[in-house]
C-alpha cells in the first residue's frame, strides 16, 4: 500500500522546523537509523533546528548513521563549495555524530566506479537507510539525478546540467560539471522518503513531480511510487491545485 502524505506550512522557517521534527521523531524512535542526508539551500533551516534540539539535550546523534545524497567530482573536499564542507558546516561538527559514522562520496576518488561500488555496498553493509531527505531541483533532480536518470541506477558518476550547477556557484567556469550521486534505485529502496521544497521557484517541479505522469524527464516523479513518502513544502512552492 502506498502512503503519501503532503504537509502544507506557511514559509520556509515553518517548513524547516516541520521537517526537523519528522527526522527527530525518526531518531526518537529508532536511535541507530540510517539516515540519508541533503545539501543545498533548502535543508538549511532543519539542519539549524536539529541542531538546535542537540543542543537543548532533545536529540543524540551517537548511534546515528548517515549517508550523503552526492559529492562534486573533482572538486577538494576542503573547498568551500563541496558537499563535506557544507555538511561539516551546518551539521557533523555541532552534534555528536560519530566521524567513522558519516558516510559522502569521495569526489577525489582516482577511481570514481569503484568509489561508488564501495558506497552502494557501505549502504547494504549499514542495513539501508531507513530515512532519506531529499530536495527537488527546479528540472525535478532528485540526488544530483538529472531528466532522463535510469530508473534501475545506483551510485554512480553522472553529467550535471547547467542549471543544477547555476544554483550552486557563483562563477560558473569554477562549477563542477560532474559528480558522484546515489542512483534512483538506491534512493527507492530507502524504507521511508522526506521530500522537502521551498519557493515559488520549485512549484512547477512539484506539480509535475506530485501530479504529473511518471516521467524519466522529470526524475522526482518516481517517487509517486514509492511506498512511504511524505512531501512537506511551504506556501510560495504549493502548486495551486494542492492549496485547497
Amino acid at each position: 500500500m502506498i502512503k503519501l502524505k503532503i504537509i502544507i506550512k506557511e514559509d520556509y522557517g515553518e517548513m524547516s522546523s516541520g521537517a526537523a521534527n519528522i527526522i527527530a521523531r525518526q531518531i526518537m524512535r529508532e536511535p541507530e537509523s540510517v539516515l540519508g542526508l541533503p545539501t543545498g539551500r533548502t535543508p538549511v533551516g532543519t539542519y539549524a533546528q536539529l541542531v538546535n534540539y542537540y543542543d537543548n539535550d532533545l536529540l543524540d546523534f551517537a548511534e546515528i548513521t548517515t549517508f550523503n545524497l552526492d559529492e562534486y567530482y573533482n572538486l577538494p573536499r576542503d573547498h568551500e563549495e563541496s558537499f563535506h564542507s557544507y555538511m561539516k558546516k551546518r551539521l557533523f561538527s555541532k552534534v555528536n555524530l560519530k566521524d567513522e559514522n558519516t558516510n559522502i562520496p569521495d569526489g577525489e576518488a582516482v577511481n570514481p566506479e569503484r568509489e561508488c561500488q564501495r558506497y552502494e555496498e557501505s549502504i547494504e553493509e549499514a542495513g539501508g537507510i531507513n530515512l532519506i531527505v531529499l530536495g527537488v531541483g527546479i528540472n525535478g533532480h532528485i540526488g544530483f539525478n538529472e531528466p532522463g536518470a535510469d530508473w534501475g541506477s545506483k551510485t554512480r558518476l553522472v553529467d550535471l546540467a547547467e542549471s543544477t550547477t547555476r544554483q550552486n556557484f557563483e562563477r560558473m567556469e569554477e562549477a563542477p560539471d560532474e559528480a558522484l550521486t546515489m542512483g534512483i534505485r538506491t534512493i527507492m529502496h530507502s524504507e521511508k522518503v522526506l521530500l522537502l521544497a521551498s519557493g515559488d521557484e520549485k512549484k512547477r517541479a512539484l506539480e509535475e513531480v506530485l501530479r504529473g505522469p511518471v516521467d524519466q524527464n522529470w526524475p522526482g516523479s518516481i517517487l509517486q511510487l514509492h511506498p512511504n513518502l511524505t512531501v512537506i513544502m511551504d506556501k510560495e512552492a504549493t502548486p495551486e491545485e494542492l492549496e485547497d
